[in-house]
């Protein structure tokens, strides 16, 4: 009996040390799957970060360069109408028109109205006006060229932005062709008389507001692809009149003198035949006057020599 103590005290250490053993293994085994584990997450998340990261760089180098590309496109379709005005002073004015016209049709364009005004009996007076139509890729080309045809004496210039015009009727026609759609679907399934014809009508007021705003959106597309040109070509003063103009001397003071005797002279012509008329009407009146004052002196004193004698008269004699 005294020996079983002694075996169950030697016995429990053996045991309490090989349970601290298993255990400690055991602990390292987890620890060591742990850190694994650690080490393996944060290789994985320390490569696939840069992976990830890199993808957001690229779509957004994507984004940014379509950005662009979007903003070069809005840039390009920007709507703006040219107009412009010219004056031109030719030394022939048919011939300057028809070259203007030339110019303006091989340029792909057209003349749109003329108006000529020739006055033979000054003919430094004549004047030509020309509407042109003319493309955009070409108005500035053609403009300069129009200024060649002889002195340029004036210009003006103007551009106008359509662009939200033409964007928001595009938007209007896009929405009334949906609408008519819509329309037309509603038309299809209507079951009574009445809601057909009610359909219908609105379907007949949609195509009616439709047909004005693709008439306003062919028009807004003319007006963008062609420049407008006013042109108006003036001709050159008269040869005679600039040399005169730069005499002098005694014999411009000569020709200014003898130039105002003939307009007096002119004048008072004209001042006498307009007179003469009256002149002679007051005459043959004051003529009638004088010979009936003297007959009616005459009838007096006849009347007096043939009355009764007054007493005076009898005691003279």
């Amino acid at each position: 009996m005294p020996s079983r103590p002694t075996g169950m005290t030697v016995g429990a250490p053996r045991f309490t040390r090989i349970t601290s053993t298993l255990l400690a293994v055991l602990a390292g085994l987890l620890a060591a799957g742990c850190s694994a584990a650690g080490n393996s997450a944060s290789s994985s998340s320390a490569v696939g970060v840069p992976r990830a990261a890199a993808r957001p760089a690229t779509s957004g180098g994507h984004s940014a360069a379509s950005g662009g590309a979007a903003l070069t496109g809005l840039a390009s379709a920007q709507s703006i109408i040219y107009t412009a005005s010219l004056t031109v002073r030719a030394g022939q004015l048919t011939r300057a028109a028809a070259e203007a016209s030339q110019l303006a049709r091989a340029a792909g364009g057209y003349v749109s109205a003329e108006n000529t005004a020739l006055n033979r009996a000054h003919p430094d007076q004549s004047t030509v006006r020309l509407q042109l139509k003319i493309p955009v890729a070409s108005y500035q080309r053609v403009l300069g060229a129009l200024s060649g045809l002889g002195t340029r004496q004036a210009e003006s210039q103007h551009a106008q932005d359509v662009t939200q015009t033409v964007a928001d009727v595009t938007s209007r026609v896009a929405s009334a062709q949906a609408a008519i759609a819509q329309l037309r679907k509603l038309l299809a399934r209507a079951g009574s008389v009445s809601s057909l014809l009610d359909v219908q009508n609105q379907i007949n007021t949609e195509e009616a507001g439709l047909e004005a705003l693709q008439a306003q959106q062919r028009a807004l597309a003319h007006e963008t692809a062609y420049g407008t040109v006013s042109l108006l070509l003036v001709a050159k003063p008269a040869a005679g009149v600039k040399h005169h103009g730069q005499s002098g001397g005694f014999l411009r003071g000569l020709a200014a003198g003898w130039h105002g005797l003939v307009r007096v002279v002119a004048a008072l012509l004209t001042a006498a035949g307009a007179a003469l008329p009256f002149a002679v009407i007051l005459a043959a009146a004051g003529y009638l006057g004088w010979r009936g004052r003297r007959w009616l002196l005459r009838h007096r004193s006849a009347a007096g020599g043939t009355g009764p004698a007054s007493p005076g008269s009898a005691a003279a004699e």
